[in-house]
């Protein structure tokens, strides 16, 4: 499923290094309703993103610079597995 990664940075972020904690927010990139939002880290995000998808590394690594920016990044139009989504709480009908 096409989905699209939309992230805000946690409010409760102490500053340092290390993951980002982040609140997730995964959206059909077709446009239909079924936005999930998910609690998650910077770290944890990522590994998924390199292991699960075919994205390259250079998307990857402009995405971790927008999350290290404490804006909000998004990814558009990602392809994740049903199974991917369904570990991650994102349940398929």
């Amino acid at each position: 499923m096409r989905v699209n990664l939309i992230t805000q940075p946690s409010d409760h972020f102490e500053s340092g290094t290390g993951a980002i904690p982040l609140s997730l927010t995964i959206r059909p990139a077709c446009g239909l309703p079924g936005d999930y939002e998910c609690p998650t880290d910077s770290d944890s995000l990522l590994l998924l993103l390199r292991k699960q998808t075919d994205l390259p590394a250079y998307v990857l690594q402009r995405f971790e610079a927008e999350l290290r920016a404490r804006v909000g990044a998004r990814l558009l139009g990602v392809d994740l597995s049903d199974s991917v989504l369904t570990d991650i709480g994102y349940f398929i009908d």
